[in-house]
């Protein structure tokens, strides 16, 4: 289900649409602080200084949850005029980012923000990224540090580049590493407060399902070259924790395609992360007439008949026994569902399946970070716009 997420999503073409989703989901589905170098936690802790213990899956947990993304905002791809010498940070709808919005996500209960973040459209022909940009990026993540949250930035969707296939798998592991050259030189004097994701639900445009033999090993490169570019940049990137992917940050094929991790310099500093957004039909396809979900759900013309509580449950339970038994920390950068205005008795299924999702990962050892474009807190000054949806998620993750 993650690739039909990741091409809906993330296609230009729906852009207008179905980017505007998020766990907080609204009615419609659409609508420079500190250096980031301070703070030290307890031992196992993100936070602790480079070179001390392997990280504890639990303290990860406990220090990141609940998080929530920064969506449609720095990863904002506009293909017209690149590269560019100013932001496109509100070209997909959402205005710039202030410190209000953070302070908001740390007043609403929010403990973590992932910061996806676009970078080809602010690069020249050599690959290099203009230093406006790397400063704005750095400004932002100052803003999310100063409100006391923790931060992952990544190379997010970047226009579809990175793709799973042997004819560009070259051009992209020097292209990945020459990017993360560039983003970890820049931020390697940040403490561990700041997480660095490689990529951003890779596979093959237009395939659905689990990778082919041919695929995994190609996805699994891209994870060792963004962490081998990283270490290489030294600082605290040498030991800092980086979050690697699963193919197309589906469930089944981190089991199936991303048991073995990277290799790395430093043991235990690894992260896995997956997405989590079944079922499709109720959480992101406007276009279903799917709209109740669970055991509460009342129809079951409105109702898929997979996904549900045990579903759930079970697919957390496999990232528990393959992952986090193991000493892995996991978190799941993006989930979400949203109301469909045609059926506006929805609300009741969307806030009972984010209840439902959040604790579940919760208690398996998930960290839960909702995917937001804007949905539930106003980007301009912070103000909550869903409180209620807010507050389900937030007691959740407990």
């Amino acid at each position: 289900m993650s690739s039909k997420v990741r091409v809906a999503r993330l296609s230009l073409a729906l852009a207008g649409a179905l980017l505007l989703v998020g766990c907080g989901g609204g009615g419609s589905g659409g609508s420079g602080g500190s250096t980031g170098n301070g703070g030290a936690g307890g031992t196992g802790s993100p936070d602790t200084p480079p070179g001390s213990t392997p990280l504890s899956a639990a303290a990860v947990l406990t220090a990141m949850s609940p998080g929530i993304n920064l969506g449609n905002t720095l990863e904002a791809v506009n293909q017209n005029g690149a590269p560019f010498s100013t932001s496109q940070e509100t070209y997909w709808g959402n205005p710039v980012v202030n410190q209000a919005i953070f302070d908001g996500y740390k007043a609403a209960g929010f403990k973590s923000v992932r910061i996806p973040v676009s970078w080809t459209e602010y690069a020249d022909t050599n690959g290099n990224i203009a230093p406006f940009w790397m400063t704005r990026v750095k400004q932002v993540v100052d803003m999310a540090r100063k409100s006391g949250l923790y931060v992952i930035i990544n190379i997010h969707w970047d226009g579809g580049w990175i793709q799973a296939k042997p004819s560009v798998q070259a051009a992209v592991n020097t292209k990945l590493t020459n990017f993360w050259t560039q983003i970890g030189t820049a931020f390697n004097s940040y403490d561990d407060h700041v997480l660095f994701a490689g990529t951003n639900e890779i596979g093959v445009d237009g395939e659905f399902g689990q990778p082919t033999p041919t695929e995994c090993p190609i996805q699994n490169s891209y994870n060792q070259t963004f962490v081998n570019a990283v270490r290489a940049t030294g600082g605290n990137n040498a030991t800092r924790p980086l979050v690697v992917q699963a193919y197309e940050t589906n469930i089944d094929s981190s089991v199936s395609c991303n048991a073995t991790l990277p290799t790395d310099k430093v043991a235990g500093r690894l992260i896995m992360e997956v997405h989590y957004y079944d079922p499709y039909d109720f959480t992101i396809n406007g276009n279903s007439t799917i709209w109740q979900w669970g055991s509460i759900a009342t129809d079951p013309a409105a109702t898929e008949t997979w996904a549900n509580e045990a579903y759930t449950d079970g697919q957390f339970q496999k990232m528990k026994t393959n992952f986090i038994d193991k000493g892995v920390p996991v978190i799941m950068g993006e989930y979400g569902a949203y109301n469909k205005p045609a059926y506006p008795g929805m609300n009741k299924y969307r806030l009972y399946w984010i209840k439902y999702v959040t604790h579940s990962a919760y208690t398996h050892g998930v960290v839960p970070m909702c995917w937001d474009t804007g949905d539930f807190l106003d980007r301009t000054t912070g103000a909550q716009k869903d409180p209620e949806a807010i507050s389900t998620l937030t007691s959740a993750a407990q």
